[in-house]
């Protein structure tokens, strides 16, 4: 049992929940004192108690969330009701924690300058020493005021009145374009990846990777069929869907697998369970539908696949946990290295990017990942983003190269010079050793929050190049 890394756990959880209570603490604290004002009763009552109906909806919603779907349900599953939700919560944690940080702000400043303002005032004896006596008969009123009290700045308080007003309005307004807009803007992100190994006639090949689709009720059917026809129109030789069919047990997994059989490639149509599987119990039933469909889920298995008269061996795992439910670390991709071929490129499938260290180590060329979500809100401030995907990973977004079939002396992957992951790999005068390469696709679906913000979903296409 590693008691420090489950206590480092148990901390970030009461941490989030934490902050989450005070959030709508704070948003409930606000509505009784704005509605203590009103006069009419009956709307005042009305307004407090349909409020707390609507909190008691929120907590019953956001446990059913935690647990994936399983039942019973706390609340009748309807897609409106997670949506809403799921925006409240969100939006309303960032309208705090800005609103918060404006205050704070507001009482630095002011603790400051009282504090200059000390500092600059004349000690008592000098004050003694250099006063005259004016009587106070031949001072005009204001300055009799002026000179027994230090009026507070009204520009200072209107400042901090109205970045508090823009604070508490603008995490609202961005979870709503997030919700409205980002969240269905589908890119084609197209990159071409040099691929250790890879022989002539496999140069130019073209793989379209759909990840993370977490048909619920955030994502429709409709919106699944959209990505398809996308991902059909760039024709390429391979479809591969890197896993999370699904977030709960719940969601219609039947549904997400009849879209993406409509996949057009002609090398097939392949995939691997994501983590969401394991929560919903899903994973022999997704193996069953893609075999019904006459597609393919590799779990932990693999197939050769020829093209233009040379082969490639393409493996897939099921989702790979990094630890035990006590904390101990587990070996990844345990049992796969008799599945890597030395004859041949090997492509490899695996939900969570995390494997890349070891697939590297095994000689895999190239691994296709999702997982991330790219963090699904990203800010980026004096050139750097930042990203809740960095707790979970070193593989956010895009393209991530280590050296290949042996450990590296790190365990961060090579990105080029200007830390931008989706490039190609650093380029130098002097030999290299060949690389291992990874690409991490943003995932098309939203778990948590039906929002994107500077991540927008992604249909990629990868073409493959000899290194």
């Amino acid at each position: 049992m590693n008691w420090g890394w489950l206590l480092l756990r148990s901390i970030i959880a009461l941490t989030i929940l934490g902050t989450l209570f005070l959030s709508q603490r704070f948003w409930y604290r606000s509505l009784w004192r704005v509605t203590a004002n009103w006069q009419t009763v009956w709307l005042r009552v009305t307004v407090r108690l349909m409020y707390i109906s609507l909190l008691i909806l929120t907590i019953g919603t956001a446990i059913d969330g935690f647990r994936m779907g399983h039942r019973p349900h706390l609340v009748p599953s309807k897609n409106a009701i997670e949506m809403f939700v799921g925006l409240w919560l969100l939006s309303a944690l960032f309208a705090y924690l800005a609103l918060k940080l404006v205050r704070g702000i507001e009482r630095l400043w002011a603790s400051v300058r009282s504090a200059a303002r000390r500092n600059a005032a004349p000690a008592p004896s000098a004050l003694l020493a250099t006063q005259t006596v004016i009587p106070a008969a031949t001072l005009a009123p204001s300055a009799a005021g002026a000179a027994t009290e230090l009026l507070p700045d009204p520009s200072r308080r209107y400042f901090f009145r109205t970045a508090s007003a823009l604070a508490g309005a603008a995490p609202f307004l961005s979870v709503m374009y997030g919700f409205a807009a980002e969240r269905l803007d589908y890119r084609v992100i197209r990159v071409e990846i040099p691929t250790a190994n890879l022989p002539p006639a496999l140069d130019g090949m073209k793989i379209v990777q759909l990840s993370d689709i977490h048909l619920s009720g955030y994502m429709s059917r409709t919106d699944v069929r959209r990505a398809v026809d996308m991902a059909n129109d760039l024709a390429a030789d391979l479809a591969v869907v890197t896993g999370d069919f699904i977030t709960g047990a719940s969601d219609p997994l039947a549904d997400c697998i009849e879209e993406i059989r409509n996949l057009r490639a002609p090398l097939g149509v392949f995939g691997c369970n994501g983590n969401h599987e394991i929560y919903a119990r899903a994973e022999d039933a997704a193996e069953r539908l893609f075999a019904q469909a006459g597609m393919k889920l590799l779990r932990h298995e693999n197939v050769q696949l020829p093209f233009r008269g040379a082969q490639f061996n393409l493996l897939g795992v099921d989702y790979q946990r990094e630890r035990t439910a006590g904390g101990q670390r587990l070996q990844m991709l345990p049992d796969l290295a008799t599945m890597v071929r030395r004859d041949m490129p090997n492509i490899l499938l695996s939900h969570n990017p995390n494997t890349f260290n070891r697939a590297a180590e095994l000689g895999i060329e190239l691994s296709l990942a999702g997982h991330t979500h790219g963090g699904q809100i990203q800010v980026e401030i004096l050139d750097h983003r930042l990203s809740a995907a960095r707790f979970i990973s070193d593989y956010i977004a895009g393209a991530y190269f280590r050296p290949l079939a042996m450990p590296a002396a790190s365990n961060r992957a090579l990105k080029d010079a200007n830390n931008a992951p989706a490039k190609l790999a650093p380029s130098s005068s002097h030999a290299q050793p060949p690389l291992s390469a990874l690409y991490v696709n943003r995932g098309l679906g939203t778990v948590g929050a039906p929002v994107r913000l500077g991540v927008p979903p992604e249909i990629t296409l990868i073409t493959l190049r000899r290194a």
